[in-house]
């Protein structure tokens, strides 16, 4: 039986993005899923993803908080104004909190949830968790872009 197919791999299978991009093969390659109200994702880290033995690097931890609340924007934006394509969508800002070390041996568990739709995009609460403890979390706000802006090609 075929995997279900994540946000990613449905709406931008030829993303390179280093974080959520399918398409590259060196990068953290996040899936993420929608759950209900919630967007979810499973990752494995690898040694080489460290800040140093045993801990996940604090970068790698925001660019997973940062690729997975943006598709769970680009979600929440599509059951909202109800597209069957997703909008090409960049983060505005967002601010990690790192809570403790995330253990770099075991699986994290990523978890976003909307907070609030804005005038250009929506705001998401991100948390990260390892071995069923909060790591990390992430609030930011993530905006559709048009046609005339330079991210808009990478879907």
């Amino acid at each position: 039986m075929e995997s279900p197919k994540s946000l990613q791999e449905e709406y931008s299978p030829h993303s390179a993005c280093f974080g959520c991009g399918p398409a590259n093969e060196k990068g953290l390659r996040i899936r993420s899923f929608a759950k209900g109200d919630e967007v979810v994702a499973h990752w494995q880290p690898e040694p080489y993803h460290e800040a140093f033995p045993g801990v996940l690097n604090g970068g790698i931890i925001g660019t997973l908080l940062d690729c997975h609340a943006n598709w769970a924007a680009t979600y929440f934006l599509m059951q909202k104004q109800g597209l069957t394509k997703a909008p090409c969508v960049v983060t505005a800002y967002y601010n990690v909190k790192l809570k403790r070390p995330t253990p770099s041996q075991a699986p994290v568990y990523l978890v976003a949830k909307l907070k609030e739709f804005t005038k250009r995009g929506a705001i998401i609460q991100a948390s990260l968790y390892s071995q069923e403890v909060l790591c990390a979390t992430c609030e930011g706000l993530f905006v559709a872009v048009s046609a005339d802006h330079p991210a808009s090609a990478r879907w």
